[in-house]
């Protein structure tokens, strides 16, 4: 495992980062969950822990409540580094406003059974509020010690540029993280458009358009937390670039909307290519590129098997050239 410093925390964080929006923990937290739900949850949990990883990506509505559980039985709040989320949209309102922060903030504390919030992200942005209203609220769980550093997921560079400058012009404390989608994949559409309220509001920096996202964050040095890295299964070798209607069969609908296009198909012929002659995994290609970058990245992923976990793991041990990086992403030819 490698492990990153960020400013702010007072630990190392593992440059791989588990995703709990996963089947295995939303089904412990079911109506119907009974104690194998929580104990097949538990042990995922515990093999992820066990290899190296101490990052766990969760939000308001997701990974929250048995993230709290496990780590309170296994005593080891202390040793991880935890990102959650706030003020998501619903179907009746955008919530990006102080009583909804707060709100989120203080249930949040109360599931994850901890005083404090490691890195704590608004899950969307609503362009109509000011950023220096934002500014000022998490500035001010960050002053009553209930989170340590606060970033956006799903912010334009633009947006959090303009909410630093807001910080920095009052001496606050600014935006030190940020979780768009980032992936070899091109995102083609918001992935949530199959789903009325939580559509229209994902951003990427993924693709040959945001090459300026991208030299932004390398310039800034910050770190930046990639969402659906893997295409949510598009790279996960269950289906050959030569067999691209088996995708509709493996991936679920948001992943067919926001990644299956000819282009990603391409991109997945080449993985194939690479993977045979390096000997590694079409996934491990994929998560290799996104750790070959020229800035600070983490890799969300969520593994459902120790085989799994450790082949991620073993992504970031492979070195990539410029020009494999390159060709993976359709800017050459080799």
């Amino acid at each position: 495992m490698k492990y990153s410093k960020i400013n702010g925390l007072d630990k190392n964080i593992s440059k791989l980062v588990f995703g709990t929006a996963t089947p295995k923990l939303f089904a412990a937290v079911a109506k119907d969950a009974g104690e194998l739900e929580k104990k097949t949850a538990f042990e995922l949990l515990d093999d992820t822990y066990a290899a190296g990883v101490n990052a766990f990506d969760c939000a308001a509505h997701y990974g929250e409540k048995v993230m709290g559980e496990w780590m309170e039985t296994r005593g080891i709040r202390d040793n991880c580094v935890i990102i959650t989320k706030c003020a998501h949209p619903n179907e009746y309102r955008h919530r990006v406003t102080d009583f909804d922060i707060l709100s989120d903030a203080h249930d949040s504390l109360k599931k994850l059974k901890t005083d404090c919030i490691d890195i704590y992200m608004l899950h969307r942005d609503n362009e109509e509020v000011p950023v220096g209203q934002i500014i000022d609220v998490m500035n001010r769980l960050q002053d009553e010690g209930k989170i340590k550093i606060f970033g956006a997921s799903n912010w334009t560079h633009q947006r959090i540029e303009e909410a630093n400058e807001y910080a920095q012009k009052h001496n606050l404390s600014a935006f030190s993280a940020s979780s768009p989608n980032f992936g070899l994949a091109e995102q083609i559409a918001d992935p949530w458009l199959c789903d009325a309220h939580f559509g229209n509001g994902c951003v990427t920096i993924s693709g040959p358009e945001n090459a300026d996202a991208r030299e932004w964050y390398a310039e800034k040095n910050m770190p930046v937390f990639a969402y659906s890295s893997l295409a949510r299964g598009l790279f996960s070798g269950a289906f050959k670039s030569s067999e691209p209607e088996k995708a509709r069969e493996i991936m679920d609908e948001p992943g067919i909307i926001g990644y299956y296009s000819e282009n990603n198909i391409e991109r997945l012929r080449r993985c194939e290519i690479l993977a045979e002659e390096k000997g590694v995994s079409v996934a491990q290609v994929a998560l290799a590129w996104i750790y070959n970058q020229k800035f600070d990245v983490y890799a969300l992923s969520s593994p459902v098997t120790k085989e799994q976990l450790s082949a991620n793991i073993k992504a970031m041990e492979i070195e990539l050239t410029d020009n494999e990086v390159n060709w993976l992403n359709l800017e050459r030819e080799r």
